[in-house]
């Protein structure tokens, strides 16, 4: 059976349009003014810090919240009015919330019978949505003799069961051990290749499921929206400061802008990746931030007395970004070593690989990095941005 045939309540492709949608509870405003489009079977992360506004916009989708001003539309239709039952979604929460009373295809055909979905058509959505989420062999079982990542297929079984447009998922992993989250972010994957138009919100604070996982990433905090791209453009060039430390880890340096694609960290010059507009970026003179990902950073072989980065002997050093500094600790993670490295007035982390003879606390280091892993946050951009 076609998964995308008999959707009656939300068309096949919908997807999700916040128009300015804002809400407040008692005077404060827990999401403010978000405009943001999630495309027809496109899976949209919001990622952001506790209290940031994430799962309020989730609900809002929903309907189990009002917005102050704003709509809400999904596949083209106002749905701000509506109640949740008549959106046409199916939501998974991250406490499985099944009926421990009821058996697994109970539990996956309770949405069917809500709507009022013929007898003769229940018990196969409820063992189509139990093969695709692997479950098809615990249907006599119920919630309790089910361990917690069998219980979140479930749960996502009956969402699926009601064939939605669109499927909400809030922070539906955050209960699962490692393992068991690494292997059901692969079971998501596969799922949305099989059910490439439904469009997928999902809401998460873990920035590797949103990695993982996303189309596009929309970054919130304190209520506002803060950056959306894909995960390669956030964590390659970041729009704002705390999408850089949001999205992996980042070495922060103010620095003093130069020409287009240069800057200047004490009397060291340094070669940046500069923006792609020009009237973003900070004028030449002016502070700025330079974003360097640890992983960017390595060890050089120049000497703590060797030419400073920018100077013509160092302009024939390949890599010749480089930076000073004394070790002040060494962790070792397994496949890398984290150095942290005081620099330039800067606490440096750099992920380094493992190495066989590591420098010691108190060693003297010079660090490099490529032009394009150093990237200038354009200027004017420290809170919320407008992304469609």
């Amino acid at each position: 059976m076609d998964p995308a045939a008999d959707r009656t309540d939300t068309p096949q492709g919908a997807g999700i349009r916040f128009d300015r949608v804002t809400v407040a509870y008692g005077g404060t405003t827990v999401l403010d003014a978000l405009d943001l489009t999630v495309e027809p079977g496109e899976v949209m992360a919001l990622l952001g810090p506790s209290g940031s506004g994430k799962t309020t916009a989730l609900r809002a989708v929903a309907g189990f919240v009002r917005p102050a001003s704003g709509r809400v539309m999904i596949g083209g239709r106002d749905v701000t009015d509506l109640p949740p039952y008549k959106r046409g979604i199916g939501m998974v929460v991250q406490q499985y919330a099944l009926f421990p009373h009821l058996r697994v295809d109970q539990n996956v055909a309770f949405g069917l019978k809500a709507r009022r979905t013929p007898r003769g058509r229940i018990a196969a959505r409820v063992t189509e949505a139990l093969e695709m989420t692997g479950m098809a062999g615990y249907a006599r079982r119920y919630p309790r003799e089910l361990s917690g990542g069998q219980q979140q297929r479930v749960a996502i079984a009956r969402a699926l069961a009601i064939r939605p447009g669109v499927l909400l998922l809030d922070e539906p992993l955050s209960a699962l051990d490692a393992r068991l989250r690494s292997g059901m972010l692969a079971e998501l994957s596969r799922l949305h290749r099989e059910l490439p138009d439904v469009s997928i919100l999902y809401v998460t604070h873990d920035q590797i499921e949103a990695l993982t996982l996303a189309d596009r990433i929309a970054v919130l905090d304190q209520a506002r929206l803060q950056d959306c791209g894909t995960p390669h453009e956030l964590y390659r060039t970041p729009r704002t400061e705390f999408t850089a430390t949001f999205v992996g880890n980042a070495n922060l340096l103010r620095v003093r802008a130069g020409e287009p694609g240069s800057v200047s960290l004490d009397a060291t010059t340094l070669r940046v990746t500069a923006p792609d507009d020009a009237s973003t970026g900070p004028a030449a003179g002016a502070e700025a931030t330079l974003c360097v990902r640890p992983h960017a950073l390595r060890i050089t072989d120049a000497k703590a007395t060797g030419p400073a980065a920018g100077s013509p002997e160092a302009a024939a050093v390949p890599g010749a970004n480089i930076l000073h500094g004394t070790v002040t600790d060494v962790q070792w993670r397994g496949h890398t070593h984290r150095l942290l490295v005081e620099a330039h007035g800067h606490e440096l982390r750099a992920d380094v690989g493992d190495l066989r003879q590591p420098p010691r606390v108190g060693d003297d280091v010079a660090l490099t990095f490529d032009a394009e892993d150093g990237v200038l946050l354009p200027a004017g951009l420290a809170g919320g941005v407008p992304v469609g």
